[in-house]
């Protein structure tokens, strides 16, 4: 079948990757100059099976209280004249009642071990580069009472399946020798030692070079204007029509505005992460992490790239303003610093804003429409690379007729 998919960020490219494996004609239409250049292009960096958690859960209502009028707060709510910003706030506290968290974590942790795996087939077959890291994921909290949280967490997770290694104080220094100069008291963490890390952004351009190699076309700086009814052509700014067999909409926090149009409406609203990268230098290494991590106070992950490091976090509802807040990518910084006094003497930070694709549970929305030739595969939230390779081989199979390979509510 010719197929057009829209959007390429990770998951746009990796939706093309499969579909072309699967023996379809493909084309990528992307506003942009180049692949991967909004949410994917400085993410947190962690493929993150073992953690596939949403925001929402009960623990997290007394948080938002004490959060609120706070500017570096980890969940930020800016009110705005907008409903759908508000529908989807009153759903995500609709998805933290008891039974709701569990439920969704089931959702999540088949379809993010399946997506690990496939990324690692993926990886494999193409020798693709993205300074990957498989030395596991330290989740660590530094109050006692964030540690017995962590532990139960850890416990919850087994019966889904999804191995945490509960590490005292002493293990998790020893699993990350550079938080041992903290100026907080590590007071133990989780461990997932299966669980990987690398630049998504680099992953996305580089698998995207494959993808052409191999017969995918991409129309870079190309505005995909509107979805005609019914799903029989698309329309470019400019007023080209192009036809295909079917259409991926792959556009992150943009779907839901070119779906309204169709009568099409999902529940993805963008939810903005912020992050620095620090370039390392010959001294920083030594101190700065080898393993990935998750500072569970401060809601923070932190990524070893090659010789940079990329700490990413935060989530603030403010409507589709992608602008940098310079309050919010500072206390990120001085946590940084705080857990890494080594690095206080990097004065070159790299500040960043993007719109992750948040559905109020995080369970992403991926299969076909009422629409017969209309497929979707967006709303990963704060999980798009972690979920993008397995989110993606089970669309290609979609659009194929064929059944997915991983248990997962798609869309029938």
């Amino acid at each position: 079948m010719k197929i057009i998919v829209l959007g390429a960020g990770v998951i746009g490219v990796t939706s093309a990757w499969y579909l072309a494996q699967a023996g379809h004609e493909v084309t990528v239409l992307e506003r942009q100059a180049e692949a991967g250049m909004e949410t994917s292009f400085a993410n947190g960096g962690q493929v993150s099976a073992g953690h596939a958690e949403p925001w929402a859960r009960p623990a997290v209502i007394p948080k938002l209280l004490r959060w609120l009028g706070r500017e570096d707060a980890p969940l930020l709510f800016r009110p705005r004249a907008d409903w759908a910003q508000w529908e989807w706030g009153l759903r995500f506290l609709l998805e933290c009642m008891p039974g709701r968290f569990e439920r969704n974590c089931r959702a999540l942790a088949g379809l993010a071990v399946y997506s690990r795996d496939c990324l690692r087939a993926l990886r494999e077959r193409t020798r693709v580069r993205y300074d990957e890291r498989s030395r596991g994921i330290l989740h660590f909290a530094t109050s006692d009472r964030e540690f017995a949280e962590l532990a139960r967490n850890a416990e919850a997770m087994r019966t889904l399946g999804i191995e945490r290694q509960v590490k005292s104080a002493a293990e998790c220094l020893q699993i990350e020798p550079a938080l041992r100069h903290s100026e907080e008291r590590v007071a133990g963490g989780a461990y997932t030692p299966q669980d990987e890390s690398g630049d998504a952004h680099r992953f996305t351009q580089e698998l995207a070079r494959s993808c052409a190699e191999r017969g995918v076309a991409f129309r870079y700086g190309t505005v995909v204007e509107a979805i005609e009814q019914e799903a029989d052509a698309i329309r470019l700014q400019g007023g080209e029509r192009l036809l295909a067999d079917a259409y991926v909409v792959a556009l992150g926090s943009y779907s839901p505005l070119l779906l309204r149009s169709l009568g099409l409406k999902i529940p993805v609203y963008p939810l903005k992460g912020y992050s620095i990268t620090l370039p390392l230098g010959a001294a920083e290494p030594m101190t700065a992490p080898e393993v990935s991590l998750t500072d569970e106070a401060h809601k923070i992950v932190i990524s070893r790239l090659g010789n940079r490091l990329r700490a990413a976090g935060t989530a603030e509802l403010a409507g589709y303003d992608a602008s940098v807040n310079p309050v919010r990518c500072n206390a990120i910084v001085r946590r940084i610093r705080q857990l890494f006094p080594g690095l206080g003497g990097i004065t070159v930070v790299e500040r960043w804003a993007g719109l992750r694709p948040a559905t109020p549970n995080n369970v992403p929305i991926i299969g076909r429409t009422r629409l017969r030739k209309l497929f979707l595969n967006t709303g990963h939230g704060t999980l798009g690379w972690t979920l993008a390779c397995g989110s993606a081989k089970a669309l290609a199979d979609l659009v194929s007729g064929r059944k997915p390979e991983v248990a997962f509510d798609f869309l029938a």
